[in-house]
């Protein structure tokens, strides 16, 4: 069993930690998201947002970091992307408690109608 300790033993190097931080900083700046070191699949988010850059920056510092941390692209690799019209979709749907757990597919509630204090068809 991994940890999350060991998962992000490669966020310990000082210079490893500062290309990060850059990535962070020009992502932040052309897409608005700010990504924060935190996250469970920073290193998904950050290749992701690389490729889609336009900045020739962020590509050369995303780069140097794989250069660094070759294990990163090993993991990068081991998680399938779902993909839609050629963009990356993703995973963080919430599930729903009651529907899976049962094998029932949850059917929408009907709405009742109330008009004047009596129940309406």
């Amino acid at each position: 069993m991994t940890t999350l300790l060991s998962e992000r033993s490669w966020l310990l190097d000082r210079s490893t930690l500062k290309l990060v931080h850059q990535c962070c900083r020009l992502i932040e700046s052309e897409f608005g998201v700010r990504l924060h070191l935190t996250e469970e699949h920073l290193e998904l988010q950050l290749a992701g947002y690389a490729r889609k850059s336009q900045n020739p920056e962020l590509a050369q510092a995303w780069k140097s970091l794989l250069m660094q941390v070759p294990e990163l692209e090993e993991r990068i690799e081991e998680h399938p992307r779902k993909m839609y019209r050629g963009q990356a979709i993703a995973e963080d749907r919430p599930a729903s408690s009651t529907g899976e757990s049962g094998g029932e597919e949850q059917l929408p509630r009907k709405k009742q109608r109330i008009y004047r204090g009596q129940v309406v068809g």
